[in-house]
């Protein structure tokens, strides 16, 4: 019988199983720790990037950053080492769940109340590294957890640095990272702090709320420029139903100064819990963006002993400004005319998904200008319509405002619906963009009268915002029972069950006994523990037959036979 080998441990301790990630720089599988026999996470540098010692440093200060910040909210370093061919490993915590990637990838974009509330979460554990001295700098959603109890795990500080370290890198080094998160500062390879991995949290909640990271490209390098020279357009142009406190802490989160953004990630995190509960934030209003006149400088001072001389050559300015403004106008016609020839008409791009338009208007020299987004039947980031419309012109590098489809719009059955009275029920359901299609009565158990008991669908399911919602409300009074013609057992079981005592009365009949013949009250609401009197069927008992008195019970004896008869 031929053995089957068995793959060496690692470390002499750590079975290494099937791979359940991959990254830039390394594979995650699932391992057993058979000295605690407990699950974990081994990461291993890849082999062809093992023979780098910088790629091999860089490894091991991640395990050092992680393993130094003992917090639930960030995933737990537990052990490093090497296997034998000399490539480096590190043992963590393995943690049953998803990564917001993949939370945006299976259901798009998230509630802003549920996106905040993340954000604030992993803002906390940023505050926890920054202050130990360590940058993330790599903030994205695919290296965040969320647990299956809804926790938040930051994880992968392979590209951590410490915030004191100010050493030299090299420009490839400096812009290590995910090109859609990264800060103007890493882009330009410039010094980076704990802001940066402010900058990229407010790219990663732009994302959790509007189901696009801010900027996009064809390439990587495309994608660093803009966040180095573009502005972001505000998340309220793809939602505006979204909170103006959204685009608040977004947009300042995003600073393209480090000095303007956050200056902590305890800061961050208290502005996006106040906007959550509807309160307002620190962070400044996002005011509309409007041309200003070009500054005129400062006034110049004129020698009093010039006055005369200036007045001398005002008329001489006078004369040469009516010829200037002849020609001026000369030049402004033909300049008229030769614009009205290079007027470029406007394509067709309604039906276009958003960046499918972008690259349609670009191909003409023109730009997107005001974006705005409603919910719609369309796909997400579909265009439903455009201004101005499909050929009509517009001057060189002009703008084509539009309006895309945000899809349809989603919303979550509120929890906290459940145990208020009615009116107040209701109410929190509008809020929500739901409807009451019905009520049910329901038992009232330990609740008022009135009391919502439950909602269907579920709390907590997110559903299309206008769905009907079926609630349960307890009532003083509870339907009876008809409960005639069962066996007894049954029936009383039935009414106890509907809360109600019984009391069973006997009445002899023909027929099968133990059945209930009648009852009172029957088909009438009653209040809760009130008494339900039975009439159960009892056998008649059976009559005896009728026999003589024995011999000896009594009466004369019998007369003597006389003798010789």
């Amino acid at each position: 019988m031929t053995e089957v080998e068995q793959p060496p441990l690692l470390g002499g301790r750590y079975q290494v199983g099937e791979l359940i990630g991959t990254g830039g720089m390394a594979d995650v599988r699932r391992g057993r720790d058979i000295r605690l026999g407990r699950e974990v996470a081994v990461k291993v540098l890849r082999p062809d990037l093992a023979r780098d010692p910088s790629f091999q440093a860089r490894f091991r200060r991640e395990a050092q950053a992680a393993a130094s910040l003992n917090v639930p909210s960030i995933v737990s370093v537990y052990d490093t080492g090497e296997d034998p061919s000399g490539i480096p490993y590190i043992v963590m915590e393995h943690v049953e769940g998803r990564t917001l990637r993949h939370v945006l990838q299976e259901e798009g974009r998230l509630l802003p109340q549920r996106a905040l509330e993340l954000t604030a979460e992993i803002c906390g554990a940023l505050e926890v590294a920054h202050s130990a001295g360590i940058v993330h700098r790599d903030v994205k959603p695919a290296n965040v957890m969320l647990t299956r109890t809804g926790e938040v795990k930051v994880m992968d500080f392979g590209i951590a640095r410490a915030a004191a370290d100010t050493s030299g890198m090299t420009q490839t080094a400096a812009v290590i990272g995910t090109a859609a998160y990264l800060s103007p500062e890493q882009a330009r390879g410039a010094h980076v702090d704990a802001r940066s991995d402010l900058y990229s949290t407010g790219c990663l909640l732009y994302e959790l709320v509007t189901g696009a990271p801010p900027f996009t490209g064809d390439t990587p390098v495309a994608v660093a420029y803009q966040h180095v020279r573009e502005d972001p357009v505000p998340p309220s142009a793809y939602d505006p139903t979204l909170p103006a406190a959204v685009d608040a802490v977004v947009l300042t989160a995003m600073a393209k100064n480090p000095a303007n953004r956050y200056q902590s990630a305890q800061e961050m995190r208290e502005d996006l819990l106040r906007a959550r509960a509807g309160e307002p934030v620190g962070a400044p209003a996002v005011l509309e963006v409007v041309d200003t006149p070009p500054a005129t400088g400062s006034p110049v001072l004129v020698d009093p002993r010039r006055r005369r001389t200036a007045r001398g050559l005002l008329a001489a300015a006078f004369g040469v400004l009516l010829v200037a403004v002849s020609v001026g106008t000369a030049v402004l016609v033909r300049s008229a005319l030769a614009t009205s020839a290079e007027l470029v008409p406007a394509p067709a791009v309604v039906g276009l998904d958003q960046a499918d338009a972008v690259s349609a208007l670009a191909q003409e020299g023109l730009r997107v200008g005001t974006l705005r987004g409603r919910f719609d039947e369309a796909p997400f980031g579909t265009v439903l319509a455009q201004t101005p419309e499909q050929g009509i012109v517009v001057p060189p590098r002009g703008t084509v405002d539009l309006l895309v489809s945000r899809g349809v719009e989603m919303t979550q059955v509120p929890v906290e619906a459940v145990g208020r009275p009615l009116a107040e029920a209701q109410a929190v359901l509008a809020d929500r963009k739901l409807t009451v299609s019905s009520e049910t009565v329901g038992r009232d158990g330990f609740f008022a009268p009135g009391t919502v008991l439950g909602v269907t669908p579920e709390p907590g399911r997110q559903v299309r915002a206008g769905t009907a919602v079926v609630l349960t409300v307890a009532s003083g009074q509870v339907p009876v029972p008809d409960v005639q013609g069962q066996a007894r057992d049954s029936a009383v079981a039935a009414l106890q069950e509907a809360g109600f005592s019984v009391r069973v009365e006997l009445q002899y009949a023909e027929g099968r006994p133990d059945v209930v013949v009648d009852q009172s009250p029957v088909g009438r609401r009653r209040e809760a523990g009130s008494t339900v009197t039975l009439t159960v069927t009892q056998s008649i008992p059976t009559p005896e037959p009728a026999r003589g008195p024995p011999p000896d019970a009594g009466g004369p004896p019998p007369d003597p036979v006389p003798p010789g008869e």
